[in-house]
C-alpha cells in the first residue's frame, strides 16, 4: 500500500471528533468506521429480523477464527477459543495445567494484576510465584531464564510491559523456555495488533489477548492460543453445552469435552464482539501487521524526540533498539503526574497515568500533528 492509498484509508476508518487527541490504545480502542458500521448493521438486522440468519452469523465466526490463524501463526483453528477477556484465558492456564505440589512459576514484577493474581491464586496447590526485576537488565530474557530452576514448569511474560512499554523478545525468551522444557505463556494484549506474535516460531504454548486495544475490536472478546501438545492435559473448571464434542446433539445423555480449544468456551458466542473483531482485523490485515509496526515504532520515536528535546521531561520506557512498541511513558519533572493526567484529560488528550507518568499509546493512524498537540497542551496545561 503506498502512502496515498494508506492516507486515504486513514481518513475514512478514522473519524475522531477533531477536538479529541486520542493516545490510549494500551486502554481500549475507538472503532475503525468499517467496525462501526458492521455493528449497526448488524443491530438493524436484529430489529427486524432476529436470529434469522444466525447460521450465517456462524459462518462469520469461523472467519474471525481464521484472522486470528493467519495473525498468530497458529497451525489451525482447532487452536483457537474466544474467551471473555485475557484474565479469563490467563485463569483457563493457571487452574488447568498439570501442576504438582512444590511447582513454580516466574514473571516479571512489572505484570498488569491479570498476569499477576491468576498464578498467586495457586498457592492453594503448593505453586509459588517468582516476581523477576527487568528494570536494571540489559537482557530480560536471560534475566527471566536464569530465575528458573528444576521446579519452574511455567513462564509467563507480556510481550509488551503494559506501565513501562518495555518491549520482549518473544522468539528468543520462547527458544530458552524450550531448551529448559518450560512452558511458555504470552499476555499479548498489549502487543498484538501492533507486532508479531507466531505463535509457531515463538515456541509460545499459551498465548490470549483481548481485541479492545491494539486490534481495534471492542471489549468481551479475545483470543485464546492453546498449543495441542498441552489441551489434552489441561483440567477444565468451565462446562457448558458449547464446550462438548458433540455440542449440535442436545437431546445427549452422555459428553465429553471438545478435543479442540473449543473445550474453553462453555456457552453461547459473543456475536457482538465477533462481528466488530472481524471488521477490525480485516483493516489490519488490509495494511498488514509489519506496516503497522513500523508506523506504530515511528510514532514512538517521535514522541521519544520531543520528549527528549525538553528539559521539563524525563522519558520512562526503554527507547533502546527493539526494547520498545506503541507504549510511550514519561513524566513530567515540575507537575504531579495524576494532575497533569486529570488536566489532560479535560483538554481531551486522551491517555492514561501509568507507571508512575503519563502514558501516551498512539496507533498506526496518529498524525504527527496529534502528537504535536498533546506534548503542547503537557507544557501549557495548569493544575
Amino acid at each position: 500500500m503506498d502512502k496515498n492509498e494508506l492516507n486515504a484509508l486513514i481518513q475514512s476508518e478514522f473519524q475522531l471528533d477533531k477536538d479529541i487527541y486520542y493516545l490510549n490504545h494500551a486502554a481500549v480502542s475507538p472503532l475503525p468506521a468499517r467496525s462501526g458500521l458492521a455493528l449497526k448493521a448488524f443491530a438493524d438486522e436484529n430489529v427486524h429480523q432476529g436470529a434469522l440468519e444466525y447460521p450465517n452469523w456462524m459462518v462469520l465466526e469461523l472467519c474471525l477464527r481464521q484472522r486470528l490463524v493467519n495473525l498468530i501463526g497458529s497451525p489451525s483453528v482447532d487452536d483457537i477459543a474466544l474467551t471473555k477477556n485475557t484474565s479469563e484465558a490467563l485463569s483457563f492456564v493457571a487452574h488447568g495445567f498439570p501442576w504438582k505440589n512444590g511447582d513454580n512459576v516466574v514473571i516479571s514484577d512489572e505484570e498488569f494484576p491479570s498476569n499477576r493474581i491468576v498464578w498467586q491464586s495457586l498457592d492453594v496447590y503448593g505453586v509459588s510465584v517468582r516476581q523477576v526485576s527487568l528494570r536494571e537488565t540489559k537482557d530480560p530474557e536471560q534475566t527471566l531464564i536464569d530465575a528458573c530452576d528444576k521446579q519452574t514448569r511455567l513462564l509467563s511474560i507480556s510481550s509488551v510491559q503494559y506501565a513501562s512499554g518495555l518491549k520482549m523478545d518473544l522468539e528468543k525468551l520462547g527458544g530458552l523456555c524450550k531448551k529448559r522444557d518450560i512452558a511458555f505463556c504470552v499476555d499479548a494484549i498489549q502487543g498484538l495488533g501492533i507486532m508479531a506474535h507466531h505463535v509457531q516460531e515463538m515456541n509460545i504454548d499459551f498465548l490470549m489477548a483481548d481485541g479492545h486495544k491494539w486490534m481495534l475490536g471492542a471489549e468481551g472478546l479475545a483470543v485464546f492460543y492453546c498449543s495441542e501438545k498441552w489441551r489434552s492435559l489441561m483440567r477444565l473448571h468451565e462446562f457448558g453445552w458449547h464446550m462438548t464434542d458433540n455440542y449440535h446433539d442436545f437431546d445427549a445423555t452422555d459428553w465429553q469435552s471438545a478435543e479442540s480449544a473449543r473445550c474453553f468456551e462453555c456457552g453461547s458466542p459473543n456475536m457482538l464482539g465477533t462481528i466488530v473483531l472481524d471488521a477490525s482485523l480485516s483493516l489490519i490485515e488490509e495494511v498488514t501487521v509489519a506496516e503497522i509496526e513500523l508506523l506504530v515504532k515511528e510514532k514512538s520515536e517521535y514522541l521519544f524526540d520531543q520528549i527528549n528535546q525538553s528539559p521539563a521531561l524525563e522519558l520512562i520506557t526503554s527507547n533502546s533498539k527493539d526494547r520498545y512498541a506503541g507504549i510511550v511513558v514519561f513524566r513530567h519533572k515540575q507537575k504531579d503526574s495524576n494532575t497533569l493526567y486529570e488536566s489532560l484529560m479535560k483538554h481531551k488528550v486522551v491517555c492514561a497515568h501509568r507507571g508512575g507518568g503519563i502514558r501516551f499509546s498512539p496507533h498506526f493512524y496518529t498524525s504527527n500533528s496529534v502528537l504535536d498537540k498533546a506534548i503542547e497542551l503537557v507544557h501549557s496545561v495548569q493544575k
